[in-house]
């Protein structure tokens, strides 16, 4: 149950005489029509939408006229990709009070005509990412009304070295999330990857599924294939969504080779498709966004949104932390409040945060013993090695994170003070990293390969956790002179929580940091550096510098989709004595990077991610 590329389910149909007939072997979500809940209206000639995903990216399919059309759509988030397939239950097509439908599916909120069918597949369109687990939603008066799976008792098969042995909830916690609707076109940005085809047998002159392509702004594709001769990937474009296609562009790829691509932002069209001249074993991987971060403060790492004032700063002062933990419906929020100073953690007493929100002091040493037990914060988590943040998963595998906020390369005590993974809601895990915020799937979906950015901030947060449906941090300013709805101080000044929704994190700040796998690190000939993060962020650069007397040439290979498929990118000559800064194209991403050198010798490479 640790392989997502198995498919854990099946879309099947039934005419009404005979056996059940497969439609396709993998899991899906939903099925629906334009009369949604009511079912279809013109039985004969109504469409059926179906939703659901395999390893390379989301599939729809539409029965139109008793014939099933395949589309496939980029993935957000990973956390849906359990090889166990239990996410089935999840995502939903339904009726807003709209003019389109709106669909939720692998972490995005997409805009869904109701006129949706082949010949007229135009309209489909991303919204924006979330970090909620959405059962279902409706309209309700003036607000969208989404019913959430928040906090789960039970981890299942979610459980990391990261966490430590830390207690979930005492009980499951759900609740209603009341939106406007506008608010879902303002959380995180639309921001996608996955394949038409991943590691497949592809044969020659034969069209892949088509691949949403007409509402991004910033489209470009990895090409890779196994053939021993140049092979040409012919790109097609269906213009209307009428399933009239036409020539786009042609990409040679070198024999067993690679290639990236940027398609034009002004390339028309609403689907795209690829083809290959030769029978090969071939990879099309797909990156796409419309990046939406803008030019306010907040969106840029400064965490300056007025919800967040009155959160402590990094490594400056005395701050109120504390341990945290849903209890029992009826008894509240536990907190083991803690004074933070000096990158020590002072236990400072046991409170409750009750339901009709009044925090209160609660004298019951018993209850301050257990709750530094079974939420205790694991040390030896995260390392600062040189210039990056070294994280060992619990299968040996070494990665490098970015650091977000450069006070934790001089503070690295602040990281084993700090909680870095716990799951926020059912399924997805938060990882907190050297100030940044990062969504991590369960291990069954891909794990710490799967990891991905949502917001850098300037803020200690020393723990958080679900209660009841909102999102709860510890990590307050110790002055009480700070005026926001959204902190709750008791009465003798010792304790104080943040409490919003889990989606708020996204108006913390744009995903920035820097780091890198190498700081005057000894470096051998041809030996592959640590992958560092690239996924998730923006504009990106790395500067290269060595100590050898001549030039040396760093290989930059890149893991495309989170598998562990090393392809080599782009090499930069760096003379000696000379540093050398490479800018990363317009547009383009990848899961990991991981660099070599041509010859022995100190090595530093610095990433920034601005």
């Amino acid at each position: 149950m640790s392989r997502p590329e198995i498919p854990s389910g099946s879309l099947a149909e039934w005419t009404g005489a005979g056996d059940w007939k497969v439609v396709l072997r993998n899991q899906f979500t939903e099925v629906s029509g334009p009369g949604g809940l009511a079912g279809n209206k013109h039985t004969a000639t109504d469409p059926l939408w179906a939703i659901g995903w395999d390893h390379r990216s989301l599939i729809l399919l539409v029965r139109d006229r008793g014939k099933w059309h395949r589309y496939r759509l980029p993935k957000a988030s990973h956390c849906y990709d359990g090889a166990h397939g239990w996410n089935t239950e999840w995502p939903r097509i339904r009726e807003i009070g709209t003019h389109d439908l709106l669909m939720t599916m692998h972490g995005m909120f997409w805009r869904f005509p109701k006129s949706f069918r082949p010949g007229q597949a135009v309209g489909i369109a991303p919204r924006s990412t979330y970090l909620k687990v959405i059962g279902d939603f409706c309209r309700w008066h003036d607000r969208v009304v989404f019913g959430c799976d928040d906090a789960a008792r039970n981890e299942f098969l979610n459980t990391r070295k990261a966490k430590g042995k830390i207690a979930g909830p005492a009980q499951s916690q759900s609740n209603l999330w009341f939106v406007q609707p506008e608010r879902i076109d303002q959380l995180g940005p639309a921001m996608g990857r996955g394949a038409v085809w991943l590691d497949d047998q592809v044969a020659a002159n034969t069209p892949s599924d088509a691949w949403l392509f007409g509402p991004f702004t910033t489209r470009s594709v990895h090409l890779v294939h196994q053939a021993k001769r140049p092979v040409t990937f012919r790109c097609q474009i269906d213009r209307k969504g009428d399933g009239k296609w036409e020539p786009l562009d042609a990409i040679a790829v070198p024999a067993t080779g690679y290639a990236w691509h940027a398609f034009s932002a002004d390339s028309p069209g609403e689907w795209i498709r690829l083809s290959v001249d030769t029978d090969c074993q071939a990879t099309a991987w797909f990156e796409m966004s419309n990046p939406r971060w803008g030019t306010s403060s907040h969106r840029n790492g400064t965490g300056s949104h007025e919800r967040f004032i009155g959160l402590g700063t990094a490594g400056a002062g005395e701050q109120l932390g504390g341990l945290v933990r849903a209890g029992k419906r009826e008894m509240g929020l536990k907190i083991l409040a803690t004074q933070l100073e000096g990158g020590h953690s002072q236990p400072s007493g046991y409170y409750e945060l009750k339901p009709d929100l009044s925090l209160i002091r609660v004298e019951s040493q018993r209850e301050a013993e257990a709750m530094a037990k079974t939420v205790a914060i694991p040390t030896d988590i995260l390392k600062v090695v040189g210039r990056s943040i070294l994280y060992v998963d619990d299968n040996g595998r070494r990665f490098r994170l970015p650091c977000g906020n450069t006070v934790y390369f001089n503070r690295p005590e602040l990281l084993d003070i700090q909680r870095a993974s716990r799951e926020m809601v059912t399924e997805r895990d938060l990882f907190q990293c050297a100030g940044t915020f990062f969504e991590l799937p369960a291990r069954n979906a891909g794990g710490f390969a799967k990891i991905r950015p949502i917001a850098t901030h300037p803020f200690f947060i020393q723990d958080y956790c679900s209660w009841r449906g909102l999102m709860v941090l510890s990590g307050l300013a110790a002055e009480r002179g700070v005026t926001n709805p959204h902190i709750l101080r008791s009465a003798d000044g010792k304790c104080a929580v943040w409490l919003g929704a889990v989606d708020d994190l996204w108006d913390l700040g744009k995903p920035v940091g820097r780091g890198g796998p190498w700081t005057a690190t000894q470096v051998k000939a041809e030996e592959p550096s640590d992958p560092f993060l690239l996924a998730g962020y923006d504009r990106k650069r790395v500067t290269f510098s060595h100590n050898a007397a001549k030039t040396v040439r760093f290989q930059l290979e890149i893991d495309i989709s989170g598998t562990g498929n090393w392809v080599a990118f782009r090499s930069v000559d760096v003379p000696a004595n000379q540093e050398t800064e490479f800018l990363f194209p317009n547009g383009f991403a990848a899961y990991w990077i991981r660099l070599t050198a041509d010859l022995d010798c100190e090595a530093t490479a610095e990433f920034l991610y601005e």
